[in-house]
């Protein structure tokens, strides 16, 4: 028996060993984060947040929605914005973000939760109802009218007739939120009009 032939061969065989087992660790590995990264995937639901009533048939082309989709989306957004209180502020605030731009994502997070703490502080509610939707397909706004009560530990402070600018952007599929300003109220809601005309009248 060559004693010197079998070592050779005996320290090729661990050589091919050590070489085996270091590819066997590096495709175990690679499986281990392939199985983490579906299983990322396998648990991630993409929810697209719609408005809760859709009341009027609208279309859609590849830029644009049409004017019945804004004056909706723009009464629902001025809900999730203007409708709240302490204890519903939190999960509209969350809501809210799923259609905001991601360039506005950060300007809108800050402010919700800016007056999140602030509701939550004076224990204050405030509660919207839109007397007049005038959308504007050519530039995707809405404009929303309404009343905007406000209250402070359940008690009535201030009731005000106010006028919000709602800007979207049609990308995607879907409807994107870019602004949401309060704006100069300079036009009566219908209802109010037509009570000032009759007093003017008597």
């Amino acid at each position: 028996m060559d004693f010197g032939n079998l070592n050779a061969d005996l320290g090729s065989l661990r050589k091919r060993n050590k070489t085996q087992s270091l590819l066997i660790g590096v495709l175990a590995l690679c499986l281990f984060l392939a199985l983490v990264i579906i299983l990322n995937i396998v648990g991630t639901q993409r929810t697209i947040v719609v408005p809760p009533t859709l009341n009027k048939s609208f279309w859609v082309t590849d830029s644009k929605v049409s004017a019945e989709y804004l004056e909706q989306m723009g009464s629902f957004i001025a809900w999730l914005i203007l409708d709240v209180s302490p204890s519903s502020i939190e999960w509209k605030k969350d809501m809210l973000l799923t259609y905001v731009t991601p360039d506005k994502f950060g300007a809108f997070k800050t402010k919700q939760d800016l007056e999140s703490e602030r509701l939550k502080r004076i224990n204050a509610s405030t509660y919207f109802m839109p007397q007049q939707l005038v959308p504007t397909e050519e530039s995707q706004s809405v404009v929303v009218r309404g009343r905007l009560r406000t209250q402070v530990n359940g008690q009535d402070t201030t009731t005000e007739s106010k006028a919000y600018r709602v800007q979207f952007q049609y990308a995607g599929g879907r409807v994107h939120l870019e602004t949401f300003e309060e704006i100069a109220n300079d036009q009566k809601a219908p209802a109010q009009a037509t009570a000032d005309n009759g007093n003017r009248t008597n």
